[in-house]
């Protein structure tokens, strides 16, 4: 009898050093892709010469699951380097570009901007919304990520926000809201499923209690995620106090949006007993805390996981790199808890993989190098130095590790980023565009 014929697979990353959830560190192995899933890990001897239409010689250089990142507005490219110095969030301060200044290609040129430093950075998976949905979920099919897109509702206006008055816009509501359900009508489970599409209340400050209440019972109805700010200053602490009498919290769960359903960025300013309460509801936390710490706050992540919160980590446009966000995270944590060693490497890998998957349904899919799930997997340099010694795998990678070491990061078995740069645009270009983009805006902002 002749021997079987070897497997054949799409994809082969060989001779890496496998880091993954929950496993010790790897070496030697070879990683095994068809169909956009792996199928196989194994040491590299055991696959041997099986064929493939591509195999990608890792050199002993990390392999991890994609990183993802729970919390973006992806056009705000154009205020970083800028809003960090003088106020919390664009949306509240003066003087800096607004969102409802933007076209929608003048949207697409930054969101395009966006997604490639996050993908230049080893993200596979992202939250992206903001004004002109449209725009971001065009953006994440063109780069060929794996997207969860939403629209920025709010019957706030938003001219008003940045001069610091909260001025109901019943209008502007009504057509964010469209927005939003236009965008889940047209490209929800678009580029085969790798676009999903959520509501997006901005923030309880900006979104009146009836339009907060009219997304509650959509997604009641529906199932749908429902992504908003919440405790993220001490302004929309003291407006809700003027405005509903109650804390933002207790708002959210008056209007029915207290559940596990929801992702809450930041989560800073919050109450002992308001900290059981999101914990009991189990929610799902977007964790910010570059974005946190640049104005001098940090949530209790430590208090709330232990509350029953799930965390996950996002960099929330201030930075695309899910590293820097590892490290600051535990930093973070440990300043608020007196110089108590609290959370370690593995435990804020697993929030930037595993505990983003889980947040947005995918943990089942995504976050792990194992058998069955999809290939979203990024291959870190192996001739960084900053990566070496290995001992574990994940102190390096969270304490040391850079978005620049990345070499290749893969989406649904799909090469995103080959040897450092993008396989799906010209990044020259994006790059140019966007700064184009930000010096016409810029000027109109410095002359208003």
């Amino acid at each position: 009898m002749s021997a079987a014929a070897p497997e054949r697979f799409d994809l082969i990353l060989d001779n890496v050093t496998v880091v993954t959830p929950g496993q010790p560190v790897a070496r030697d192995m070879a990683v095994a892709v068809r169909d956009g899933a792996i199928m196989r890990v194994a040491p590299r001897h055991h696959l041997g010469e099986s064929p493939t239409d591509r195999r990608i010689d890792g050199r002993g250089g990390l392999l991890m699951p994609g990183l993802v990142n729970t919390h973006n507005h992806s056009p705000l490219m154009i205020v970083r380097g800028m809003v960090e110095d003088i106020g919390f969030a664009p949306a509240y301060t003066k003087g800096v570009p607004q969102g409802h200044w933007l076209s929608d290609e003048e949207t697409l040129a930054l969101s395009r901007l966006g997604l490639l430093e996050m993908i230049r950075f080893g993200c596979t998976s992202i939250v992206d919304y903001y004004r002109k949905p449209l725009a971001l979920a065009k953006a994440a099919q063109e780069a060929g990520i794996r997207a969860f897109i939403g629209g920025r509702v709010m019957d706030v206006d938003t001219a008003a926000l940045a001069e610091g008055r909260f001025q109901h816009d019943p209008a502007l509501g009504e057509e964010t809201l469209a927005d939003n359900l236009t965008l889940i009508s047209d490209w929800d489970g678009a580029n085969n499923g790798l676009i999903r599409c959520f509501y997006g209340p901005h923030a309880p400050d900006t979104v009146s209690r009836a339009l907060f209440r009219q997304i509650s019972d959509m997604s009641a109805k529906d199932g749908r995620q429902v992504h908003t700010h919440l405790a993220q200053s001490r302004m929309e602490i003291a407006h809700m106090q003027d405005r509903e009498g109650m804390r933002s919290s207790d708002f959210l769960e008056d209007v029915g949006v207290l559940n596990e359903r929801l992702v809450a960025a930041h989560c800073i300013f919050l109450e002992e007993d308001e900290i059981r309460k999101l914990g009991k509801a189990g929610i799902q936390v977007a964790h910010a805390p570059i974005g946190n710490a640049s104005f001098g706050a940090a949530a209790p992540i430590a208090d709330l996981r232990e509350a029953g919160a799930h965390i996950t980590l996002c960099t929330d446009t201030k930075s695309g790199d899910m590293f820097e966000a590892m490290r600051m995270a535990l930093a973070s944590a440990r300043l608020r808890a007196k110089e108590t060693f609290v959370f370690d490497a593995a435990t804020a890998f697993d929030w930037a993989t595993t505990g983003g998957a889980q947040a947005l349904g995918l943990g089942q899919a995504v976050g792990r190098i194992e058998p069955g799930f999809r290939a979203d997997l990024t291959l870190l340099d192996s001739r960084a130095p900053n990566l070496y010694p290995v001992v574990d795998g994940f102190g390096v990678i969270a304490h040391l590790g850079s978005g620049a070491n990345v070499r290749t990061v893969i989406c649904d078995g799909q090469v995103l980023i080959d040897d450092g740069r993008a396989t799906w645009a010209d990044e020259d270009e994006i790059i140019a565009t966007a700064q184009s983009v930000a010096d016409r805006i810029w000027q109109r902002a410095r002359a208003a």
